[in-house]
């Protein structure tokens, strides 16, 4: 197996990464599956368009729980979300 290189910052290390057969630096026959449990989950921007009183209303509501109105927005849809999930797999059980 080669050694790898010393690098004195990410980018020279992706560069090299790029063109380099990992093959020839790293046994993945001894490499070990591991699982990063704590890891946040992607985030994907989408647009969407409200009524502007809901905008309003739903910030009053957010500065009451001193926190960012997206950041309200996205519990709410998670726990709706999570509510209509709940409610569709109690209706399949007793179907």
């Amino acid at each position: 197996m080669k050694k790898i290189p010393k690098f004195s910052n990410q980018a020279e290390e992706q560069k090299f990464w790029k063109d380099a057969d990992s093959t020839e630096y790293i046994d993945w026959s001894k490499a070990k599956r591991v699982v990063f449990t704590n890891l946040k989950p992607s985030l994907k921007t989408i647009s969407i368009r409200l009524p502007e009183s809901m905008i309003e209303e739903l910030k009053v509501l957010a500065n009451k729980r001193d926190v960012p109105y997206q950041s309200l927005l996205k519990v709410f849809l998670g726990e709706r979300i999570e509510e209509e999930l709940k409610t569709s797999s109690l209706r399949r059980a007793k179907a």
